[in-house]
């Protein structure tokens, strides 16, 4: 009791001394209420600063001559400027093309987008033997803001992506039209079609017992007879589907004909798909080099994910489309050479599904504040290099081997049509000569048995023509089934284009969501007041007791000063934390938490920084000064540590805002108690290592300067 009344002492004291001097109380008033301003006015200034990017004035220039596809005029730059003044995320500003470099050079715009006069001539020679790629230029004025450029920069990347995802529809869905034409006709015709073939099996059938009637002869003369009145009465309507059967197949050729047309226009379109997807690959791999880079903003991070997240979705898409058409050509002409190219079509899907599922991963990351494992960029990295050599592969084989097959299968089915036409010409021409053997059948029957002979030589002529007919129908069936092609190619053309142009819809799931940029800032400047609180006060109050008539120890000073310095810092931590969620109405999801842990954040600061003073003096409130500048950059509080100089990152462990930042966050967002106690469990670590500090050192340090204070304060500049 001897050991702490003395302490009690001192704090009783002070807080008389506060409390019936005015002056003093109004000062200490003003310390109290300082830092809650530092950390209010910073988090009003981050509450929500990307909500207005309308304000960013971007120029848009447009010197597009247009072009002509398939004789059908096109202006493509006219289009845009249309889309984009429906699009309010950006300030787009229409302007000519001086106006809007001189705009950007005077600063008046942050950047420009000028379309050049060839953007629809190179985008219509997709259906050349040459295709260019077309242009966009992007200009922006980097020295008005470091921010504005990423921003900007996302507005120009989304124009490209917009243009390449109509393109990629609109090719796509020719090709589905096409088959749907055909699909429709076969499927008009194929009742004709089947009563051919049924009724050419049947006359098949019938031959063995015409040949049994002629053998039998005059025995037989009646049977024959009626075989052969059933079989005149079967002709003519052989006949007629026969030549129905010809037409049809004459039309089905024409509409292979058209496909095969189709086809040489869509080819280009297959190619500048292979060609976006390589640019996707690409542009995944230049982002994981953005990711490790040392200046990179968490912020625009986030943006950047999102995008190449919306261009990976596109590139699902367009690889889904792909391997559809490839399958539906596989399934129309049977060839197997079309296989592999689905099947590495199916390892770019699934690399682009990981890069997709690691870009998520990264971005949730990102969006928490920490730094993505160098694991994950080093496999996304790797993904994408994989896809990309896999594309190539694809683009190198394209003109030499796949093209050439896909137009072999075409040639192939060509072929079979025409094997399909000859058929039925062939079973109308030999319609007349079955019809003058059975004729002839009844006329023998007739005239007795020299003329059944006769007959009797000529039907196994005739009946191979008809079992080389069958034969022929039979084996067309097993190599094609026309059923099957006709369900294929009779789907809803419209309903296939809209779902490949979006086959994957993300859903997105928020972990800790918090609504607004500046409450996820809270945490850290609140932190940081509070430790600015701390130095105020010890800027301001002595760490020394100056009572008359006492005779303190140096440890009973150290422990009853404080109490003063940390009631004052708790009163700090409490107007601070409780501005933030009632004032400012930022989201907290443990507010009574926000209020403690803040609390508990005031003391251990105060603690160390009134030790630093306490035990070292004038110097002690630099080495505060220092400590807090290094624990900026250190902590992790603004950008992920991981983009931070080595110095940096290796000190991060070791620095009290790291833990006390964590802590806040917790509150904030959704508490997880392993963190928390983890971050509990550090600041008791500081308070015991500033507590050895300052009883082991205090005495020995304050007698050894005490000669060097002295001389100091003589010279009258410092106290």
């Amino acid at each position: 009791m001897k050991t702490i009344k003395p302490i009690v002492s001192i704090y009783t004291q002070d807080l008389k001394k506060i409390v019936t001097n005015w002056a003093a109380a109004i000062i200490l008033s003003g310390l109290v209420c300082l830092p809650s301003l530092y950390a209010w006015f910073n988090i009003l200034a981050s509450w929500d600063p990307y909500s207005n990017t309308a304000g960013l004035a971007i120029a848009v220039a447009s010197n597009d001559e247009g072009a002509e596809i398939r004789g059908k005029p096109v202006n493509l730059g006219n289009e845009i400027i249309a889309s984009l003044q429906d699009n309010h995320t950006v300030g787009w500003t229409f302007v000519h093309e001086r106006e809007a470099m001189d705009g950007v050079q005077h600063g008046d715009y942050y950047a420009a987008i000028v379309i050049p006069a060839d953007f629809s001539a190179r985008i219509a020679t997709v259906l050349s033997d040459n295709p260019r790629k077309a242009e966009i230029d992007y200009f922006v004025n980097e020295k008005i803001n470091a921010i504005a450029p990423k921003i900007t920069a996302k507005g120009a990347s989304g124009i490209s992506d917009e243009v390449s995802r109509s393109f990629v529809k609109t090719a796509n869905g020719i090709i589905f039209s096409m088959m749907n034409e055909i699909g429709v006709e076969l499927e008009a015709e194929l009742p004709t079609i089947q009563k051919v073939r049924d009724l050419i099996f049947k006359l098949e059938s019938l031959f063995p017992q015409m040949n049994a009637a002629v053998n039998t002869g005059l025995d037989e003369i009646g049977r024959t007879n009626a075989i052969v009145d059933q079989a005149q009465t079967h002709l003519p309507l052989v006949a007629d589907l026969a030549q129905a059967g010809s037409d049809a197949a004459a039309r089905l050729e024409d509409l292979l004909d058209q496909t095969d047309t189709a086809l040489d226009a869509i080819s280009p379109g297959m190619k500048q798909d292979l060609l976006y997807l390589q640019q996707a690959a690409e542009a995944t791999e230049q982002l994981t080099v953005i990711l490790q880079g040392a200046r990179f903003v968490p912020s625009l991070a986030s943006a950047e994910l999102e995008r190449m997240d919306r261009r990976l979705n596109a590139a699902l898409g367009v690889t889904g489309r792909m391997m559809a058409l490839f399958d539906r050509l596989h399934g129309l002409t049977g060839l197997s050479g079309t296989a592999p190219v689905t099947s590495k079509l199916q390892q770019v899907e699934n690399n682009l599904q990981q890069q997709e599922l690691l870009v998520s991963q990264i971005k949730q990351a990102v969006d928490k504040g920490q730094q993505p494992a160098d694991q994950l960029i080093a496999s996304l990295n790797q993904l994408s290099k994989d896809t990309s050599a896999r594309i190539s592969d694809l683009l190198n084989r394209y003109d030499s081997e796949i093209q050439p097959e896909v137009q072999q299968g075409i040639d192939r089915a060509k072929q079979a049509s025409r094997k399909a036409h000859t058929l039925m010409d062939e079973a109308a021409r030999s319609i007349p000569d079955v019809k003058q053997v059975l004729d002839n059948a009844s006329s023998g029957l007739a005239a007795g048995k020299q003329e059944l002979e006769r007959i009797r030589e000529n039907l196994p002529a005739v009946e191979a023509k008809i079992h080389r007919l069958a034969e022929r129908i039979r084996a067309f069936e097993q190599e094609d089934s026309l059923n099957e092609i006709i369900d294929l190619l009779k789907n809803d053309a419209q309903r296939e284009s809209e779902f490949f142009a979006e086959p994957v819809v993300v859903k997105e799931n928020k972990l800790f969501p918090i609504p607004n940029y500046g409450s996820g800032m809270s945490p850290f400047f609140t932190t940081l007041s509070l430790w600015v609180g701390a130095l105020l006060l010890v800027s301001l109050l002595s760490v020394e007791v100056h009572h008359p008539g006492s005779n303190y120890r140096s440890y009973q000073v150290y422990f009853g000063r404080y109490m003063t310095f940390a009631t004052l810092a708790v009163l700090q931590s409490v107007l601070c934390t409780l501005g933030d969620i009632y004032l400012l109405g930022t989201f907290v999801a443990e507010k009574l938490w926000f209020v403690l842990f803040g609390m508990l954040l005031s003391a251990v600061f105060m603690l160390v920084v009134y030790t630093l003073v306490s035990v070292f003096g004038n110097v002690g409130k630099a080495m505060a000064i220092v400590l807090l500048v290094l624990q900026l950059a250190g902590s992790g509080g603004t950008f992920p540590i991981q983009l931070t100089p080595p110095f940096f990152q290796a000190v991060h462990p070791y620095l009290p805002f790291t833990y006390a930042i964590s802590l806040m966050r917790e509150a904030v967002g959704g508490m997880l108690w392993d963190i928390v106690l983890r971050d509990l469990l550090m600041m008791g670590m500081y308070v015991g290592l500033t507590l050895v500090i300052g009883l082991a050192l205090k005495t020995w340090i304050n007698q050894k300067s005490a000669r060097l204070v002295e001389k100091a304060k003589e010279s009258g500049l410092l106290h």
